[in-house]
């Protein structure tokens, strides 16, 4: 089992609140990304529930049982860095060992857990070489390792993929995603990318200045985000947002409109606008254009449009994915 349960957790540094009040509801097997922007708390709220910083008030529930001032050791947790954390001197070998070597677990049980755990990240091959021998997506695959070996009841990674290249990333991406439909672990997984958060997550914590803007599915944050701050995280390129009068038609503070439910034409449309820069990107062609009177927005062409710097396009919202707010930020119903 690996349930958890954060019940209004506060953490405050004197009278600075960094985590106001967090409620959220993990279940046993489920794979939940906390994302939001750089100093939102994320990390922060990991180390909550991995006992590595004391909490200021509320209860951290792991299967039904208070944690809350339990230390790490009987947590049950694995928690997986951003830095490898790998000692040099040792194979790959005696790193993945090591966690079970140190709470004297038997030579052959040992033997039989690293082999395991190699073979379920494709390592066995590499048992005997030592950490500078790798490349960085290997060495994380290690300490990758040294988490499964333990069995925890989940595994906690603190922006495990960040000191990697783009192509690495997405090769880490899907080995963790498997991984986690192999083992059937619970894994709260923090990052700042929310196109991680997209691909991976089962559900989505959005976190912004420690306040938890909102807990859901992906697609559930994609179409219905609960306010300004989640429509404009989640989605790449992100949302447009409009105020003003066009707003105003639409009885909103403001709108948004996202790249991909905009339509472009160079005959005719709902908004004239002309285009700055054009990414051609093969399979989708991104617009960023200024449109008279409402500014700067970014639309999604087909890839292989022929629209280039200073091209005049007229360009239409689709009326049924306009997303509404008030004045506080909140979303409204559609109209």
């Amino acid at each position: 089992m690996g349930s958890i349960q954060l019940q209004h957790v506060n953490k405050s540094f004197g009278q600075h609140a960094v985590i106001p009040d967090a409620s959220i509801d993990i279940r046993d097997g489920e794979f939940v990304v906390f994302v939001g922007p750089s100093g939102c708390g994320k990390s922060t709220l990991l180390r909550l529930i991995a006992g590595l910083e004391d909490t200021t008030s509320g209860q951290i529930l792991l299967d039904g049982r208070d944690m809350t001032d339990a230390p790490p050791a009987r947590r049950e947790l694995a928690m997986v860095f951003q830095s490898y954390a790998l000692y040099p001197h040792m194979t790959v070998y005696q790193n993945i060992a090591f966690p079970l070597k140190m709470a004297n677990v038997d030579k052959p049980t040992i033997d039989a857990k690293v082999k395991d755990a190699a073979r379920v990240l494709n390592l066995t091959s590499y048992l005997d070489r030592r950490p500078r021998n790798l490349s960085g997506g290997q060495r994380q695959r290690v300490a990758i390792g040294r988490a499964i070996v333990r069995q925890p009841k989940a595994f906690l990674f603190d922006e495990p993929l960040s000191n990697l290249d783009a192509a690495l990333r997405v090769n880490m991406r899907l080995e963790i995603s498997e991984l986690h439909q192999q083992l059937k672990t619970t894994m709260i997984y923090v990052t700042h990318d929310q196109v991680e958060a997209m691909t991976m997550a089962d559900r989505i914590v959005v976190l912004n200045a420690g306040n938890v803007e909102q807990f859901g599915s992906p697609m559930e944050l994609y179409r219905t985000p609960a306010n300004r701050f989640v429509a404009g995280f989640i989605g790449s390129p992100k949302m447009n947002f409009i105020d003003g009068a066009e707003a105003a038609k639409y009885n909103a503070a403001s709108i948004g409109a996202r790249p991909e439910h905009i339509s472009v034409s160079t005959s005719s449309g709902s908004w004239h606008a002309t285009v700055g820069v054009a990414e051609h990107l093969g399979s989708d062609t991104f617009l960023h254009v200024n449109v008279d009177g409402l500014g700067a927005m970014t639309v999604r062409a087909e890839g292989e449009k022929q629209l280039h710097h200073g091209d005049s396009v007229w360009l239409t919202p689709d009326p049924n994915r306009i997303y509404r707010f008030d004045k506080d930020g909140r979303s409204l119903k559609a109209a």
